[in-house]
């Protein structure tokens, strides 16, 4: 019989190749110290349900010790993990935590920051399940300053994008993609009934994004548009490991974490004083 083989974890300090201390590291600690009282005595059905109905995820236990762990896929090939355990006395003061790990064999390329805020996401909709408490934010048709310059900033890389493409970049990002004329679109469910819609037009060149779903007024309009510049950083990531014999934009290589970076031996590039 062939032996099971052993799930790889990462941490994000390890993707960040900062060591334990690192910034993102110390961001979901905070996570962790700020959230994980609103679990410790709540009922499980409660968690799963919301776990099932609202994330679209599962409770699952990865083998860390752990009581329970949530996995939420944010794209195939890059699990996050919620991995929670009570510790009553036994630890003084810390009664009990959350610990944060990432699997498949793509959740490496993705950087720190992106894996760390989306935790943050994740961590705001089950306070405010938690607490019966609406969004704050649900300006939905309006884009902020910061996603005009991410729409403006990365569509380069999908003039790159041909008919071919079409199947293995829907299976990368999980998402429906079709081609209408000059026209490509995405569609990717990120939660049960909450939908993000890209749209690339070729002959304008023009790169736009959209929501929709019957569930989208459960998210931040902030939040949506925080994980729709994560499918955007996706595509790219897509067309940059496609196209490594051509002479690509610097923004191409600026989607990566830097053990994705180290490993294939790029320069890394930061998108601080990126002109757009």
């Amino acid at each position: 019989m062939t032996e099971k083989k052993k799930k790889k974890f990462y941490t994000v300090w390890q993707i960040d190749t900062t060591g334990a201390k690192g910034p993102h590291q110390k961001q979901l600690d905070g996570i962790s110290n700020a959230s994980v009282k609103y679990f410790i005595d709540k009922d499980i059905e409660e968690i799963k349900a919301i776990v099932r109905k609202d994330l679209g995820g599962q409770m699952d236990n990865v083998g860390l010790d752990e009581d329970w762990t949530v996995t939420l896929e944010l794209f195939p090939e890059v699990n996050i993990h919620l991995v929670y355990t009570y510790y009553g006395d036994e630890f003084g003061d810390v009664e009990a935590e959350f610990r944060f790990v990432f699997s498949g064999e793509r959740a490496y390329w993705t950087p720190g920051e992106e894996l760390a805020s989306y935790i943050g996401i994740i961590f705001d909709f089950f306070e405010r399940r938690f607490k019966n408490r609406e969004p704050y934010q649900k300006s939905y048709e309006k884009k902020t300053e910061s996603m005009k310059k991410i729409l403006t900033q990365r569509k380069k890389p999908f003039e790159l994008l041909t008919e071919e493409d079409k199947e293995d970049l829907a299976a990368f990002i999980g998402a429906n993609v079709s081609i209408s004329a000059h026209t490509w679109k995405f569609k990717k469910e990120i939660f049960p009934e909450i939908f993000i819609e890209l749209n690339y037009d070729k002959i304008q060149k023009k790169l736009d994004i959209s929501y929709s779903g019957k569930n989208l007024e459960k998210i931040e309009s902030t939040h949506i548009e925080l994980i729709g510049s994560f499918l955007i950083n996706q595509i790219v990531r897509y067309i940059t490991m496609g196209n490594q014999e051509k002479e690509l934009p610097d923004i191409c290589y600026m989607m990566f974490s830097r053990l994705l970076s180290k490993e294939k031996d790029w320069t890394y590039r930061k998108l601080e004083g990126l002109e757009y």
